[in-house]
C-alpha cells in the first residue's frame, strides 16, 4: 500500500471500484504523503484532514458507486476557489480568516462525483505571479529542485501533484497560471476555453480572462477531472450552453497521430527560448511526425503585443474586481482608523502585497478618464487581432504546439525583484488567454542541462477540448515518462 500514491488516478478509480481498497484507505495514503513531503514542499495553505477522513468513512459506508466518476478520489483545490468551511483567503491577508458558507460550482461538482478534497492549495495573491512567491503566507518549493520555484499563481496546485499528495488538483489559468506551473512541475495542466467551466465561486482576478482547470498526472486522469466540472452554469453569466463531448470516449484510439495536422507558428520556436526547451520540444514534435502527423508553418503576427496587451487587460480588470476587498464587507479592517477614507487606506495598504498594490495602480491608471482610449480601448483592439491570429492558423492545421515557457524553473529570489521579468515569463501562455481558446502543457522530457522538467504546450480550436486532449494523449505515449521528481527522492 506504500506506493498507492504513486497510481494514476484512473488506476485508483479501478481500485476503489472493486474494493480492493478504500476511500478511507486512498485518503490516508495522500495524508500520509502529506506528512512527508509537505515541510519540503509548503505547497498548502489549509490541510482539512479530519474532513476529507470523515467524508471517506461516508462514502466507505454507502459503498463504491460507478456513477460517480471521481468516487473516493482525494483531490486539493486552490485557494482562489470558494469551499464550504474552509478558509479562502487568495494567498492574501486581506482575506485571512475568511470562511464561505457555500461551494464554487466546480468543487462543488467534483464533491458530487464523490472526490475527497484534502485541502486548499497555495497560490500567487489573487493569482497575481508566475512563481508562488507573492503568496502573503509562503513560498511553495519545486518538487524537482527545492530551491526553484513551482511556477504560478496555481503553483500550490501543481507541486502538490507532482509531490503525489493528491492524484489531481484544480487550478485557475488568467495568463497560463495552469500551463506554467504544470510545465515547471512536470504534471499535465489544461486551461479550457473560456466559459466551458464555471467560474461561479472563484475570486476573480480577471474576469474576461479567467479559467478553472485540472492539473494532474497524465492526460487520461485531466480529461476525467474535467468531465466532471465541465458544462454550463445558470449561476455564471459567462458560462456557455455548449454541449460536453464525451472526453473519455475521445482518448480511446487516440495513439495514433495519422493525418493530424500540427501548426508550428514561427513566433514561438525561435528567439529568447532557452536550447534545452527547443530540444524537449522538437524531440516530440518529430515523434509525432515519425507517428503520421503533419507539421505545418504558421504565424501568429501579434504576439509581440500579447504581453502589453495582456497586462493592461489583465490590471484594468483586476483594479474593478478587487475594490470590493475595502474593510467593510470582506476580510481584514484596519481598527485604528480616525474616519472613513483612512480606513479604506489602511486596510487596503495592509491587507494586499506589494504586487497586488502595483497591479491595481497600473489599472486604475489606464482606466482613468483621459487615458482609457490610449490603452485600455487600444488593449482591446489588439486583443481582437490576437484572436483572428488563431482563428487564421486554425483554418491550416488542427492543432498549434509550442513551448509552455521559454525557460526551466528558476531559482527562488532569481527575479521576484524584476517584475518586468516575471511577466515575460508568460510570453508563451497568455496569447490563448486573450483569445478565449483552451490549450495544455503536457511534459515534454527533463532539459539535458538543468534536469528539470520542460512542458510542451498544445493549443486547441474553441471548445474542441475533446480533439485538444486527443492529441495530447497522442504526445504523451511518444515521450518517456518522467521519474519521480529529484527534490523528494
Amino acid at each position: 500500500m506504500s506506493d498507492l500514491t504513486s497510481k494514476s488516478l484512473l488506476a485508483l478509480r479501478g481500485m476503489l471500484l472493486t474494493k480492493e481498497i478504500s476511500a478511507e484507505d486512498a485518503t490516508r495514503a495522500c495524508l500520509d504523503r502529506i506528512a512527508a513531503t509537505e515541510p519540503k514542499v509548503d505547497a498548502l495553505l489549509a490541510l482539512q484532514a479530519d474532513a476529507a477522513l470523515a467524508r471517506a468513512r461516508e462514502l466507505d459506508a454507502d459503498g463504491p458507486d460507478a456513477d460517480k466518476p471521481l468516487w473516493g478520489v482525494p483531490l486539493i483545490i486552490k485557494d482562489v476557489l470558494a469551499m464550504r468551511g474552509a478558509p479562502t483567503t487568495c494567498g492574501s491577508k486581506i482575506l485571512e480568516g475568511f470562511v464561505p458558507p457555500f461551494d464554487a460550482t466546480a468543487v462543488k461538482r467534483l464533491k458530487d462525483a464523490g472526490a475527497v478534497i484534502l485541502g486548499k492549495a497555495n497560490m500567487d495573491e489573487f493569482a497575481m505571479g508566475s512563481s508562488t512567491e507573492n503568496s502573503a503566507y509562503k513560498v511553495t518549493r519545486n518538487p524537482w529542485d527545492l530551491s526553484r520555484v513551482p511556477g504560478g499563481s496555481s503553483g500550490g496546485s501543481g507541486a502538490a501533484v507532482s509531490a503525489r499528495q493528491c492524484f489531481a488538483s484544480l487550478g485557475t489559468d488568467t495568463g497560463g497560471s495552469i500551463r506554467l506551473p504544470a510545465s515547471f512541475c512536470g504534471c499535465v495542466g489544461l486551461k479550457p476555453s473560456y466559459g466551458r467551466v464555471s467560474r461561479y465561486g472563484m475570486v476573480a482576478y480577471g474576469s474576461s480572462l479567467d479559467q478553472i482547470g485540472p492539473l494532474a498526472r497524465n492526460v487520461s486522469d485531466a480529461a476525467q477531472v474535467l468531465q466532471v466540472i465541465a458544462g454550463h452554469d445558470e449561476r455564471d453569466s459567462t458560462s456557455v450552453k455548449s454541449p460536453v463531448p464525451d472526453y473519455m470516449a475521445a482518448l480511446k484510439g487516440a495513439e495514433s497521430l495519422k493525418g493530424v495536422r500540427i501548426g508550428l507558428p514561427k513566433e514561438y520556436w525561435g528567439q529568447g527560448v532557452e536550447g534545452e526547451i527547443l530540444a524537449r520540444c522538437r524531440a516530440a514534435v518529430d515523434a509525432a511526425v515519425a507517428a503520421g502527423a503533419e507539421i505545418v508553418d504558421v504565424s501568429l503576427p501579434h504576439t509581440d503585443y500579447a504581453i502589453a496587451t495582456y497586462y493592461i487587460v489583465a490590471m484594468a480588470e483586476a483594479s474593478s474586481n478587487l475594490a470590493r476587498f475595502d474593510g467593510v464587507r470582506y476580510g481584514h479592517r484596519d481598527k485604528d482608523a480616525a474616519e472613513l477614507l483612512d480606513m479604506y487606506k489602511r486596510s487596503r495598504t495592509q491587507g494586499f502585497g506589494d504586487e497586488v498594490q502595483r497591479r491595481i495602480i497600473i489599472g486604475t491608471y489606464v482606466l482613468s478618464s483621459g487615458y482609457y482610449d490610449a490603452y485600455y480601448r487600444k488593449a482591446a483592439q489588439v486583443r481582437r487581432l490576437i484572436r483572428q491570429d488563431f482563428l487564421d492558423a486554425f483554418e491550416k492545421c488542427d492543432v498549434i504546439c509550442g513551448p509552455s515557457c521559454p525557460v526551466p524553473a528558476f531559482p527562488i529570489g532569481g527575479v521576484v525583484d524584476d517584475p518586468l521579468t516575471m511577466y515575460l515569463m508568460d510570453i508563451f501562455t497568455i496569447s490563448l488567454n486573450l483569445a478565449g481558446l483552451p490549450g495544455m502543457s503536457i511534459p515534454a522530457g527533463l532539459g539535458e542541462t538543468s534536469g528539470l522538467p520542460v512542458g510542451l504546450q498544445i493549443f486547441g480550436q474553441y471548445f474542441k477540448e475533446d480533439a485538444l486532449l486527443a492529441v495530447a494523449h497522442g504526445l504523451e505515449a511518444l515521450v518517456p515518462p518522467l521519474p519521480d521528481p529529484a527534490g523528494l527522492r
